[in-house]
């Protein structure tokens, strides 16, 4: 993973909790999660010294406050929390104190964007160089300065790169990887765009005339080389520092609905998608300059093992933790545990319900569709919840998790959870 990915602070949080007659101290290590999907892309924190046992009411909320129409999940970053919403007309980032829930800032960065699917803002901000990056709801790409709040630059890539937004709104989460700015939009002359982090000038370009989906790009060093995953509408690309392809594998499904992350797993890629598609495991075979793809195994429609429809799965110690969307868009949906070496289910609760989820410490959390928190161990013997508590309206966001504290959000609130053990 780039190395900007992993400047965040690091400290040593001691948190002490009486037992009768002993004083025990548990040792928590604490990090930030300064982009979609954490520190390194993956869904995974390296904090550890969190719940193990629910707490009678639950964990203990630390602060909730008004937010704003969206999907997009909240970052954090040296204190501060910032998420995209939407509200009095104009799609904002908004930045809080991570701690208090305090508002320190709110940038409108464009007018309200509205869609059948849901309105409201989509994607996730990344911080790096001291800034937010966010892309909005209609596809203008911006940098607003983490201390200040200010707006460096705003860019309407459909003006600069000709096309139009996507069916159900422009979706992908920027990515950081090195002096640019990735994002996904499916122009006519450029599918994918990397953008000077600075000034926002067009870096360099990648394919043309194909649909953008609503995936957002990872950087990955597979087949020893680190180089820029990318899921459009159609394909799954990889990608050098300088635009050039790598490697290309087609991967199409209906309304062009790959929406998960490409994830890497044992040196492979790992490429998920609902609609009834399925999951594929790609191994990459160096060829000159280039990689050829090649499948270590798929499972694919109706019976695949697992169908991410708008969450990306996790792997850890060895598994994958995901959900499993039944039929096009369907109210079905079973949270699944697969060996990633054979593609077999190792355990399945059927009909969890439709959630997001990360991993941290040994332990799953997830937020369900209907707002609820659900914690359960990381294991590949059996599905162990540890406990669940309903704390938001419906939401489609993954929790965000830094310094101890989870942070959950739906269309008018924003709360954050003391998840320390």
């Amino acid at each position: 993973m780039a190395t900007l990915f992993r400047c965040s602070m690091w400290l040593l949080v001691l948190v002490c909790s009486s037992l009768p007659g002993n004083m025990i101290t548990h040792q928590v290590f604490a990090a930030d999660w300064p982009q979609f999907l954490g520190p390194n892309r993956n869904g995974i924190s390296d904090e550890t010294g969190l719940l193990n046992e629910w707490p009678a009411s639950g964990p203990a909320e630390v602060w909730r406050v008004p937010g704003g129409v969206g999907m997009s999940a909240v970052v954090v970053s040296g204190g501060t929390a910032c998420t995209l919403v939407q509200t009095d007309g104009q799609q904002f980032l908004i930045a809080l104190d991570a701690k208090t829930g305090q508002q320190e800032w709110r940038t409108a960065i464009v007018p309200e964007f509205r869609n059948q699917m849901g309105n409201g803002p989509r994607a996730t901000p990344a911080i790096a160089d001291g800034a937010a990056f966010v892309f909005t709801g209609d596809g203008t790409l911006a940098r607003v300065e983490l201390a200040s709040g200010d707006l460096t630059w705003k860019v309407p890539t459909f003006e600069r790169h000709p096309g139009k937004v996507a069916d159900y709104g422009m979706a992908c989460s920027p990515v950081i990887w090195s002096d640019v700015v990735v994002v996904t939009i499916g122009a006519r002359d450029a599918t994918i765009v990397a953008f000077d982090l600075k000034s926002g000038e067009t870096r360099w370009t990648f394919g043309k005339r194909e649909a953008a989906g609503y995936s957002s790009p990872a950087v990955l060093n597979v087949g020893g080389q680190e180089q820029l995953v990318a899921m459009t509408g159609a394909s799954v690309y990889g990608v050098s520092k300088t635009g050039q392809r790598l490697w290309f594998y087609p991967h199409v499904t209906d309304y062009d609905c790959n929406i998960a992350t490409p994830l890497l797993v044992d040196g492979k890629v790992f490429v998920s998608a609902g609609e009834n598609h399925g999951s594929t495991l790609l191994g990459l075979l160096p060829v000159a300059d280039r990689f050829r793809p090649s499948v270590a195994w798929e499972s694919l429609g109706t019976g695949s093992v697992l169908r991410n429809e708008w969450q990306t799965s996790i792997y850890l110690g060895g598994y994958l933790y995901g959900f499993d969307n039944v039929g096009s868009a369907g109210p079905v949906t079973h949270l699944t545990c697969v060996h990633p070496k054979t593609g077999k289910v190792a355990w399945q609760e059927a009909r969890f319900g439709k959630g997001n989820l990360i991993a941290a410490d040994g332990k799953l959390f997830m937020s369900t569709m209907k707002g609820e928190l659900v914690v359960a161990k990381a294991s590949p013997v059996a599905y162990q919840e540890i406990g669940r508590k309903q704390i938001i309206e419906t939401t489609r966001q993954a929790p965000s998790l830094a310094n101890g504290l989870l942070y959950l959000r739906d269309d008018a609130e924003i709360v954050c959870l003391n998840v320390k053990r």
